[in-house]
């Protein structure tokens, strides 16, 4: 779901996720997460596009349970060159976060009468 400025978004559980020790790999929980936080980026600016992950910090809070993971993101700043994004991930059914990630999108200027992209 995509809202203004709010996106959630569900990682369906797969065997090839999980990483010894029995919980869902670190790499997985930030994919998820960046992805939370384009959407809601996303959902706010729908022409930034070609915005990108500029910082993203994730606090590991407990293991999550071996089901479907969900994001929940939420848009902090939206300014002209960057958005700050707050995500939460949860085990699917269970409230308690399992972790919390902060992160930057910088976001593409907008285009100026006769300049040019330099490749």
């Amino acid at each position: 779901a995509i809202g203004e400025g709010k996106a959630t978004i569900r990682l369906p559980f797969r065997d090839d996720l999980v990483r010894p020790g029995g919980t869902i790999a670190g790499p997985a929980m930030m994919a998820l997460a960046d992805c939370a936080m384009y959407a809601a980026v996303l959902g706010m600016r729908g022409d930034a596009i070609m915005a990108v992950t500029s910082n993203l910090s994730i606090h590991f809070l407990r293991a999550p349970k071996p089901v479907d993971m969900v994001a929940e993101a939420a848009l902090l700043r939206m300014g002209r060159r960057l958005a700050v994004v707050e995500v939460r991930l949860y085990s699917a059914g269970d409230g308690t976060p399992v972790a919390h990630i902060a992160g930057t999108y910088a976001l593409p200027g907008q285009a100026h009468a006769g300049s040019t992209a330099v490749p």
